[in-house]
């Protein structure tokens, strides 16, 4: 079903491109994002307010709790994984009101991700708590490897997670900070603090 509907919405799309109605292309815009947007409400079972640009690609929806509103710029893509390589694992994402998300965010989550409230998150950010394979595991290609979680991620309320950041698994992150760009997150960081650099680093408390 959700299938169809979505190339029913894309046939739509390529009409109102071909006919070059640009008021009408706009408003098709708005009304698919809506409509993709209550169809993932209706999987999470959620109550709250939600508004994610198409296109995204969400699976593992079970798994997901929304806690309040919830908004993102095209290109989101969360991924709950319950089974890989005949592994199966109990993903548990938790997300807190109002939480932002720029374009093109990647969450990966076979363990525990927790992201507070009011976070804003920028564009090309990676928060996952697993990787492919432990590093003991270098005789069997990457994509082969079982997914492997040193432990959960822990985003704490009102941060900002600034432009192509990269969270690593088994790491906690303050209330109040802020993660400068390009900062890859290895390590804890405590409340109101501001970390920058690859491994980040504090630099401010």
């Amino acid at each position: 079903m959700r299938k169809f509907a979505g190339y029913i919405l894309d046939f739509i799309s390529r009409i109102i491109i071909l006919l070059k109605i640009q008021e009408l292309n706009y408003f098709y815009s708005r009304f698919k994002n809506r409509i993709c947007s209550n169809i993932l409400k209706l999987k999470i079972k959620s109550n709250h307010k939600i508004f994610l640009q198409t296109p995204f690609l969400i699976f593992g929806e079970k798994n997901i709790s929304l806690e309040g509103s919830f908004f993102s710029l095209p290109g989101l893509r969360i991924e709950c994984i319950e089974k890989y390589n005949g592994d199966f694992f109990s993903p548990r994402l938790e997300i807190g009101k109002n939480v932002s998300f720029n374009q093109n965010c990647h969450i990966g989550c076979i363990n525990y991700i927790r992201i507070g409230a009011n976070v804003l998150i920028g564009s090309n950010v990676l928060i996952t708590d697993h990787s492919h394979g432990a590093t003991n595991n270098t005789d069997i290609i990457p994509s082969k490897r079982p997914l492997y979680s040193k432990g959960p991620v822990i985003i704490g309320d009102n941060t900002w997670i600034c432009e192509n950041v990269c969270i690593l698994p088994n790491v906690r992150i303050g209330c109040n900070c802020i993660v400068g760009a390009g900062a890859v997150v290895s390590k804890d960081i405590p409340d109101d603090c501001i970390a920058v650099g690859n491994p980040a680093r504090i630099i401010k408390r």
